[in-house]
């Protein structure tokens, strides 16, 4: 299993760098929708959503990810439309899909929530691509290192539980790491690819991602254990699904894009 992990990691990350850094950022904005596919149908798969229902929530996300290529003055109109008409077409497909109303609830709710979970918190990395390949790389980066951290570390030295109820092999040694790693990596990556940001202050938002890495990888956690799964999917080796592999950058690009808007 580690050893499938490393040759994985070894492929896919210098990949992604010429990827990112070499590329047009549509070409980023396309891989973002890949994986948003890819995710919001791990994740209705987990609950057994039915497919239409599951289909429609996967093209609004896809809407989602694309609205930001349309003209600026429509952008306050077409979110909150797009929201609205999602939950229209998910209601109205399920309540002429079946006559039977028991159990609408569950099954309109993780289409739905597949939907609000995934691509709004993605499009925060289409906004941090625009301000340069450099801070997707840094965010990646970060989120990496802690994970990285958080695994060697919880389980080398790790004893008393983070939070058995949702993930048993977590523990608090590991979610130290992960904030630690996070604030190492902040300030190695920062230090070869952004100008002008102090050390104290890449120590502090490598530490913040650090600990919301853990707290996007709790939440998918407690998706998975809600679903009864291990995994979210079995598309990577040795890694699970693409939702496994994104639960922390999921929280972390929104929480370093508001980061940048501040610096």
């Amino acid at each position: 299993m580690h050893s499938r992990r490393l040759l994985v990691a070894a492929i896919v990350l210098p990949l992604f760098y010429f990827y990112i850094s070499k590329l047009s950022p549509y070409y980023f904005l396309a891989l973002l929708l890949l994986i948003n596919v890819l995710a919001q149908r791990e994740f209705t798969m987990m609950y057994r959503t039915k497919q239409p229902l599951a289909l429609l929530g996967i093209v609004a996300g896809s809407a989602f990810l694309l609205v930001p290529l349309a003209p600026a003055a429509l952008l306050p109109v077409l979110y909150p439309v797009l929201f609205m008409l999602t939950f229209m077409l998910i209601a109205a497909v399920r309540l002429f899909m079946i006559k039977d109303p028991v159990a609408s609830l569950p099954d309109v709710a993780p289409a739905l929530t597949g939907f609000l979970y995934i691509p709004p918190l993605l499009l925060s990395q289409w906004y941090l691509r625009m301000q340069g390949y450099e801070w997707i790389l840094f965010l990646y980066g970060c989120v990496w290192a802690s994970d990285s951290a958080a695994y060697y570390i919880g389980k080398s030295i790790g004893r008393r539980k983070l939070y058995k109820e949702v993930s048993p092999n977590k523990t608090v040694a590991g979610g130290l790491g992960s904030v630690a790693g996070g604030a190492f990596a902040a300030l190695l990556f920062g230090s070869l690819l952004l100008k002008g940001i102090g050390i104290p202050l890449l120590l502090g938002i490598g530490a913040v991602v650090g600990a919301v890495t853990i707290v996007g990888d709790l939440v998918e956690s407690m998706f998975k254990r809600d679903a009864g799964v291990k995994d979210s999917g079995a598309l990577i080796p040795g890694h699970g699904g693409v939702l496994d592999k994104i639960d922390g950058v999921l929280f972390a690009g929104p929480v370093l894009y508001g980061v940048t808007l501040l610096l």
